[in-house]
Parts: structure tokens; C-alpha cells; sequence
């Protein structure tokens, strides 16, 4: 795994964008950036050996590397379930598949370069959001999740994990500090945090708790609840 050093040499000259760089630094990326990212996983894994029923569909909406569909193909092996990576980054789709050749060649596994916005799904048992809804257009989420909505089939599930904001200030400042030292205490330098944060800055968008829930109602699940939450950190889980 390459180490992420992509912002060690000070100087940001675009926004944060998914290419070929950053695909080939993003697993450790995200094990040094993403609070309890494995953790997450795995309870994952557990709501969809629950949920999901033998042969259906579950599709990976902004996978990046293939790391989650990969633990799953693992993980959940009496469900024969057809397991989809979605992603519009050439780079990271391509390393997906490459991974999944390696580790995971009697899966039924695929992955698809695409636009998730505009990607046709329907008849799914599950789709997972890991980090991906924040970097949606705020104004675009309401009808993107109502397209989820549709695209479940009875009984489906949507999960979601994103960075979250709180709008308590005191709460929201203690929280970023907390999200601060986690970075630091992984190795990341003053300087790759704030020039990571700046490339972010219009990039990655969140929403908080309520605001999330609300969405989700909105778009038409009626069972919408939290499963995790770390800090300004969280995932849901949202059944039709």
C-alpha cells in the first residue's frame, strides 16, 4: 500500500479531484483519514448478512478501489449475492479490477465506470454510500436519493456513511479538533492537513444528522436510523 504523501509539499493548485495520483495513495488515504473505516465496514457486513436475501444485487455507489466489495465477496459467501463497484474515476475503477482479480476471482464481482448520478439501477437489494454522498451537489441529493428510493427493491436497504457537521458551534469546533488529532496521530504533517482541507474546501460539502435523516425521509424510507457515529462522523442505514 503506497503511502499518502500527496499533500506534503505545501502547495494546492486545484481542488481535491479523484484521479490517477490520488487512486494509487488512496487506501492509505483512507485508513489514516477515515475514523474507524474498518469498523464501519464490518457492521456493514452485518446489517446486509441480516437483510439481504440469497442472490441479490448490491451495488458499491462510489467504490474507489474496491476495498469494501472485496471484504464483502469475503465476508458474505452464502448469500450469492451479484456485488456491482460503482465509479466515475477511470483510475480508481481500474485499480478495483485489478484487485479483484487477484483476490476475489470466483466472485461474482464487477466494476463499472459511470456516473452515479445517472447510473441505471433498479431491482437492488442493497446500495452503500461510503463517503460518496458529500461530494454531491447539495442541491442535486434530494432527487439523487429519491433515485435510490426507486431503484430498491421492498425490503432494500440504502447505507451511508459520511462526514458530518453539527450546527451546536462549540460542539462542531471540539469535534474538527478531535478529527485534527486523529490525523496527527497517523502521521500527517500540519501542512498536509491544511492543504488536504483547503483541496476539500468546495470539493466535500456535508450535511449534518438531522439534515441527512431528513433527506432520506423525504426521498420515501419511513425506517431511517443510525448505526454509527464517531465525532462529525456517521452512518445510517435507510430500508424501503
Amino acid at each position: 500500500m503506497n503511502k499518502d504523501q500527496l499533500f506534503s509539499n505545501g502547495k494546492v493548485t486545484a481542488d481535491f479531484r479523484f484521479t490517477e495520483e490520488v487512486a494509487e495513495v488512496f487506501d492509505d488515504m483512507l485508513a489514516r483519514s477515515i475514523p474507524n473505516y474498518q469498523q464501519v465496514i464490518e457492521m456493514s457486513a452485518l446489517l446486509l448478512d441480516r437483510l439481504l436475501a440469497p442472490g441479490d444485487r448490491l451495488y458499491d455507489y462510489g467504490c474507489s478501489t474496491g476495498n469494501t466489495l472485496l471484504h464483502l465477496a469475503r465476508r458474505l459467501t452464502t448469500k450469492d449475492l451479484r456485488l456491482i463497484g460503482v465509479d466515475n474515476s477511470p483510475a480508481m475503477i481500474a485499480k478495483a479490477r485489478r484487485k479483484a482479480a487477484g483476490y476475489a476471482p470466483g466472485a461474482q464481482l464487477e466494476f463499472i465506470e459511470a456516473d452515479i448520478s445517472t447510473f441505471p439501477c433498479a431491482d437492488a437489494g442493497a446500495i452503500m454510500l461510503n463517503y460518496t454522498l458529500q461530494f454531491l451537489r447539495p442541491l442535486i441529493r434530494p432527487q439523487f436519493a429519491a433515485r435510490l428510493h426507486r431503484a430498491l427493491r421492498p425490503g432494500g436497504l440504502v447505507l451511508i456513511s459520511e462526514k458530518i457537521i453539527s450546527h451546536d458551534p462549540e460542539l462542531n469546533r471540539h469535534f474538527i479538533d478531535f478529527y485534527l488529532d486523529f490525523k496527527r496521530a497517523r502521521g500527517y504533517s500540519e501542512i498536509e492537513i491544511s492543504q488536504k482541507r483547503e483541496a476539500l474546501e468546495n470539493v466535500l460539502i456535508p450535511f449534518s444528522l438531522a439534515e441527512n435523516r431528513q433527506l432520506l425521509e423525504e426521498a420515501g424510507f419511513k425506517r431511517v436510523e443510525t448505526f454509527f457515529q464517531w465525532f462529525n462522523f456517521a452512518s445510517f442505514v435507510a430500508i424501503k
